[in-house]
């Protein structure tokens, strides 16, 4: 498996830097990287004076179409220069209760969808809505970019939080092309139940399905210090000098999938390094 259609979405110019990181994955991957630039109404009936309903979303709509453009003239600018890359870019517009459908139908017929970070300083109102539309409605694996740093990509260095979950083993199965690209992985286990289902040996069964692959992987049982577990997958990552963390992705429950859970969500808000997140 390797991923050949690479998503990206924008909805604000602040967004335009992470392009560059999505561009190098792209290469590194011979993908084919696909720009959706969006310009969302963020308008709401019920706010306009009696009767002004279709004109305040005539001008909502006008100034939405008119960002995505915008949007779209600058990624074309800044995407020129990459000769080596196949990549293509379309604006649309949407209503916020429309991004969930827009995005996720995208996200779906994608391979990875890269994202910068929807909790970074200066981002839009649509971020967190287009990161859950890629992973709850489209089910796509998604690839969380920092704010201030340039990813290593692909990674050399992979901390792989596992939890003996189905959705930490779902995000190891899609990160397969990048930790096969890594010089090493590490499973970290932390805090491992003694009546999990793998009981004395945590992480065992999981590099031996990872090394069949070629994976260079090791195991770090660690004992629980922080206050969150986010915390702690931080502070080994930052230990090992990891350039991605690969863990699953939760929701706050099954009848509200498309909100992110407390650990996702800690975790992206804390994270200094790309999260590859997948459930």
């Amino acid at each position: 498996m390797a991923y050949k259609t690479i998503l990206t979405v924008l909805s604000h110019p602040a967004q335009i830097a992470h392009l560059d990181g999505a561009a190098a994955l792209a290469a590194s991957e011979d993908a084919h990287l696909d720009i959706l630039c969006l310009g969302v109404d963020f308008s709401q009936a019920g706010y306009f004076f009696p009767g002004g309903t279709p004109y305040g979303w005539q001008e909502a709509i006008a100034t939405a179409t008119q960002d995505a453009r915008d949007l779209e003239a600058q990624v074309r600018t800044h995407m020129g220069a990459m000769h080596d890359l196949r990549w293509s870019c379309e604006a649309a517009v949407t209503q916020t209760l429309g991004i969930a459908a827009l995005v996720g139908l995208r996200a779906r017929f994608s391979d990875l969808t890269v994202l910068a970070s929807p909790y970074a300083e200066g981002q839009p109102a649509a971020a967190q809505e287009v990161l859950e539309a890629a992973l709850f409605q489209g089910g796509c694996p998604t690839l969380i970019l920092p704010p201030d740093r340039t990813p290593a990509l692909p990674p050399q260095r992979v901390l792989l939080a596992w939890n003996q979950s189905a959705e930490a083993l779902a995000a190891t199965r899609r990160a397969l092309p990048l930790l096969r690209a890594a010089r090493m992985v590490e499973i970290a286990c932390i805090d491992p139940r003694q009546d999990g289902p793998e009981r004395s040996d945590p992480g065992g069964a999981l590099a031996q399905m990872l090394t069949r692959h070629g994976v260079a992987v090791q195991i770090a049982v660690l004992a629980r210090r922080q206050p969150r577990i986010s915390d702690e997958i931080n502070r080994r990552a930052v230990e090992i000098d990891a350039d991605m963390v690969v863990m699953g992705a939760y929701g706050h429950s099954r009848l509200r999938e498309a909100i992110l859970g407390g650990a996702t969500r800690n975790m992206l808000e804390q994270a200094r390094l790309p999260v590859f997140l997948a459930r």
